[in-house]
């Protein structure tokens, strides 16, 4: 039987034991008042862990997370901070392999604390801002604690979560985690102008949040029959949809419909999304399969890096001490753009970093290999577009030094003497 609370009378020591393990879905689908309630008792609880892949609430704060252990794929939103405090441990996986992690048991779930919509007629809740892993969490976990959002939108998809599988459902009315759009740099406008070029009718695009991808948005309102599968989709496409450039008329599959896994926006992608049947919430199982992605034509996939070395490795994860990234959904969708017929997987990044006086095409990355050269295709920065696909090492190099800001040409020529003279 389903507990029914509201928020200042919910006691998780009614549900949770000492060493219990929580699942609680990520970004926008953040169910904050669980996540508040635990950090105020978790200590009274006892030897309590957590697994959270991304936040942006702000409500994850260092001395937040001392009350209890705390993993994550990586340090992206607010997560950062407690990478820098010591606070969180890194489970380096892609974001396609959470929920089979969690069904296998190596991401422990004993509890799941999930953000819902309000019921419909039959008693179903959507999960509304998130699909990705939610699913499997709540399939794995003895106990369900839903945050039940008066605010949060219904989403039609893959899943549903009846009521009665919630042990206990915490009723509030709170605007739900909001990713307000970011600015836009001169830098992100000419990195976006290139990375456009590689955008025809009748594309389908992959791409995250943030001010780069924005800005890409902003150029493909004269586009015509766009489509969209991506792990996230933020604002922007409420846009083109308006603008009449996303329609997905021409997707080989799941035509007419946007698929993603994750709104990470703000209110007016919220209520675009409510009930819209041109809005598809689906697993990762689905979003990120290769099954799926390979029936993808003209499918173009934009992802994001701290560096790219010389010969196309690419670090999206790690620079020097500071863990400031996360695998994610990049070498999925790396893959998949550079195998569609028709399509491209772009890596998009500044040339330079910290105000110009680092080089972020590098002789030898200052992190881990996220992404391999071999996966490679296009290296977009405002300076140009270093198409690596089919490319031996030597020439590589070239067209990459082409792309870094002319300041570290000279010195990125001199370290790559050595791979053009070899040829490796």
């Amino acid at each position: 039987m389903t507990l029914r609370t509201e928020a200042a009378g919910l006691d998780l020591g009614r549900f949770l034991r000492r060493g219990d393990r929580i699942v609680w879905g990520q970004a926008c689908g953040e169910p904050t008042t669980l996540v508040e309630a635990l950090i105020a008792q978790a200590e009274s609880i006892g030897d309590l862990s957590a697994f959270a892949a991304t936040s942006f609430s702000g409500i994850l704060t260092p001395d937040a997370a001392a009350k209890f252990t705390l993993s994550s794929m990586g340090a992206i939103g607010a997560l950062r901070t407690l990478t820098a405090a010591g606070r969180l441990s890194v489970i380096p996986c892609h974001v396609s392999q959470v929920g089979p992690m969690i069904e296998q048991g190596l991401i422990g779930c004993d509890v799941a604390f999930v953000q819902v919509s309000p019921a419909d007629a039959n008693g179903n809740h959507s999960f509304g801002l998130i699909s990705d892993f939610v699913q499997a969490a709540v399939a794995k976990a003895r106990v369900v604690i839903a945050e039940v959002n008066e605010q949060v939108p219904f989403t039609l998809g893959d899943g549903v979560l009846p009521g009665s599988k919630i042990d206990c459902a915490v009723h509030v009315s709170r605007t739900p985690v909001e990713v307000a759009p970011a600015k836009i740099s001169d830098t992100d406008l000419a990195i976006a102008r290139i990375v456009a070029g590689y955008i025809d009718d009748g594309s389908v695009l992959q791409t995250g949040v943030g001010a780069t991808p924005d800005a890409i948005l902003r150029l493909l309102h004269d586009r015509r029959d766009l489509g969209v599968h991506s792990g996230m989709i933020g604002d922007g496409l409420v846009d083109l949809v308006e603008a009449g450039a996303i329609t997905n008329a021409r997707k080989t599959i799941d035509t007419g419909v946007s698929i993603t896994g994750a709104l990470i926006g703000t209110k007016r992608l919220y209520e675009f999304v409510q009930r819209n049947p041109q809005i598809g919430m689906r697993k990762t199982s689905y979003t990120h399969s290769e099954a799926t992605l390979s029936q993808l034509t003209q499918l173009i996939t934009i992802n994001s890096a701290i560096e790219v070395d010389l010969t196309g490795q690419v670090n999206a994860e790690q620079s020097g001490a500071h863990y400031l990234g996360g695998t994610g959904g990049q070498v999925d969708y790396v893959r998949a753009g550079m195998r569609s017929r028709g399509g491209h997987s772009i890596i998009a990044l500044p040339a330079t970093a910290k105000g110009g006086k680092i080089s972020r095409i590098t002789p030898t990355l200052s992190g881990p290999v996220t992404t391999a050269r071999s996966d490679v295709d296009v290296i977009v920065t405002e300076f140009g577009a270093a198409e690596l696909k089919g490319q031996t090492l030597a020439e590589r190099t070239r067209r990459l030094i082409a792309v870094a800001h002319p300041d570290f040409r000279e010195e990125l020529d001199k370290a790559a003497h050595a791979i053009q003279h070899r040829g490796f």
